[in-house]
């Protein structure tokens, strides 16, 4: 029977498993670019570029092995817009039988799909993706009897699975399983990112640009300087880049942040493994390479690997193991409305504004400046735990629902309960002081509590505290900071508290 193969714009892989079995002369591959998949929220141009470029070269790589492909355009007339008109056009179109879809990242997506077997009249198939590392089924196993879901003894057991960074008698590389410790190195003077790659534009991305430019210039983010990878060839090629000039450094300094600098030595390829040009295993597989050649510390080598076999696994695991529900949480009931500079508007915190920019103009920012800068002041001054994920999921270049909602809500926001973090991500103004150079140009001063110059991420961080105190106190590892809380005099806590008072309602008027 002739079969309708659907690939989404985060499915650009041959591997995926509805391409597998496909049958060329009977058989039609669908993509397609849709206005509601643009902007059920504003994603950022560059992301929406990205994607649409991908796909593209994607589907002529298709064609040139003589698949079938019908690929609908943005600016197609007949576009419908959404995924279920497209499917539905094909269908009656080409006059189909049935329909192959690899499950998406996205549990709208998933539900969407769920009812097109009823509306269309013909069998669907939802494959599982098998470009991840854990399945559904293999994650919930391993949560069964667990009270906490802690994703370092997950990530161990990754390790083990597939036989990364392991030695024959069964023990980690190194004897050590998580060297984190040796990862938290601040920033030296003068420090810059190596040169990265800026891929020769084709005409494909060139005409995408003109697209973009023209129907969604009024999203949040620059558009150019466009210098993404789009195909796989393209993406394998920013990989060895980081491999051979970036990963010895990335341990040392992942966590650092330099005024001017994005990327440091960050890998910037989450983009491309989002998005199916680069595979999970393989990039693992390259690191660990580089470390058995003496290219790569272990520091800066492991600390990778549990970027992707871990941190990225265990994460889709908490997403997709209690959504729907998990959408809905909001432990700490935060409700203040996402302040405008999160949109770019003038602040005075140099550290914000910075982080800001680099999203603005770049579609990215690296994991500590969202942790601790935009997340950590997002936490801390109580906004809305949805429309913190709605801005996460439209400004980043990487960010799907599945990757961005637990990283998000359960990380930065600790608005999960702790299924993801034991403890709040909570820092005051002299973390930011410590692993960064930003508060040498900011208005700010970090080592002040209270008054015009205190850096406001000081008083918001006792505030939070005490606002939360009969969920925090209690936990075994915030001790330390309650007892010092409790030493300050009475006078002292008042000020603080007043002090954060202030910075809220400078924040709600703008004028922060």
């Amino acid at each position: 029977m002739a079969a309708l193969r659907l690939i989404l714009a985060d499915q650009l892989s041959e591997s995926i498993a509805s391409l597998q079995g496909l049958d060329k002369d009977q058989d039609t591959v669908l993509l397609c670019e849709l206005m509601e998949e643009a902007t059920y929220v504003h994603h950022h141009p560059k992301k929406i570029a990205f994607l649409f470029s991908a796909m593209r070269h994607f589907t002529a790589g298709l064609e040139a092995t003589g698949v079938r492909v019908r690929y609908v355009k943005l600016d197609d007339p007949a576009n419908t817009g959404s995924f279920t008109g497209e499917v539905q056009r094909a269908v009656k179109e080409l006059k189909l039988s049935r329909l192959i879809v690899t499950e998406p990242g996205e549990y709208r997506i998933l539900q969407m799909m769920q009812g097109w077997q009823a509306a269309l009249g013909i069998p669907v198939e939802i494959l599982p993706d098998t470009r991840f590392l854990a399945s559904h089924a293999e994650f919930a196993a391993w949560t069964k009897g667990k009270k906490q879901l802690r994703m370092e003894f997950f990530y161990r057991d990754m390790r083990k699975k597939h036989a990364i960074l392991m030695e024959p008698d069964g023990k980690p590389t190194g004897g050590e399983w998580n060297y984190d410790k040796e990862n938290r190195k601040p920033p030296k003077a003068g420090m810059k990112s190596p040169p990265r790659i800026s891929h020769k534009k084709s005409a494909i991305t060139k005409e995408v640009l003109a697209l973009v430019k023209e129907r969604f210039s009024h999203h949040f983010g620059m558009l150019e300087p466009f210098h993404y990878a789009v195909t796989r060839e393209e993406a394998l090629m920013e990989l060895e880049h980081f491999i051979t000039h970036l990963l010895p450094n990335f341990g040392d300094y992942q966590d650092a942040m330099v005024t001017g600098e994005p990327y440091l030595y960050h890998s910037f390829i989450s983009s491309y493994l989002n998005a199916g040009l680069l595979l999970p295993l393989e990039i693992c597989e390259k690191a660990e390479t580089a470390y058995r050649a003496g290219s790569a510390p272990l520091n800066a080598v492991e600390g990778f690997i549990r970027q992707i076999l871990g941190w990225r696994e265990y994460i889709r695991g908490i997403y997709w193991h209690f959504m729907p529900e998990y959408s809905e949480r909001n432990s700490l009931n935060t409700t203040r409305p996402l302040p405008d500079f999160y949109w770019g508007a003038p602040t005075d915190m140099f550290c914000v504004a910075e982080a800001v920019r680099h999203t603005r103009d770049h579609a990215y920012s690296h994991h500590i400046q969202r942790l601790m800068i935009t997340g950590n002041f997002a936490l801390l001054a109580g906004l809305d735990v949805k429309a913190v994920q709605e801005w996460y999921l439209a400004v980043y270049s990487d960010a799907y629902e599945w990757v961005e909602m637990p990283n998000t809500l359960g990380m930065s926001l600790f608005g999960d309960g702790g299924i993801v973090a034991s403890k709040p991500y909570a820092a005051s103004g002299k973390y930011i002081h410590r692993m960064s150079n930003y508060c040498e140009k900011c208005n700010y001063d970090p080592d002040e509590m209270t008054g015009e110059k205190a850096c406001p991420f000081n008083a918001l961080y006792w505030d939070f505290l005490v606002r939360h105190e009969d969920k925090f106190r209690g936990n075994q590892r915030m001790p330390y900071v309650f007892s010092t809380w409790d030493k300050f005099a009475p006078e002292k806590q008042k000020s603080i508290r007043a002090q954060a008072i202030t910075t809220l309602r400078k924040m709600s008027g703008g004028t922060l």
